[in-house]
């Protein structure tokens, strides 16, 4: 359920005009990431790096760090 309650928040967030965000999962590895009109994208390891797009130019984060 706490799951389901952050991606619905997430959701909201884009919804009333945030850009770009980024829903980490420690626990299984998995991360989410939301685009102003667009269908949330799943990254399935962390092994991945995230880049902050044109939101934030130059910022990249290593998932790895979470490991």
């Amino acid at each position: 359920d706490a799951l389901r309650t952050a991606q619905e928040k997430m959701q909201e967030w884009m919804s009333n005009g945030c850009r770009l965000a980024w829903l980490i999962n420690p626990k299984t590895e998995t991360a989410y990431i939301y685009r102003r009109d667009k269908a949330a994208e799943t990254v399935d390891t962390f092994g991945a790096t995230l880049s902050g797009e044109d939101v934030l130019p130059d910022f990249l984060f290593d998932l790895r760090e979470l490991k």
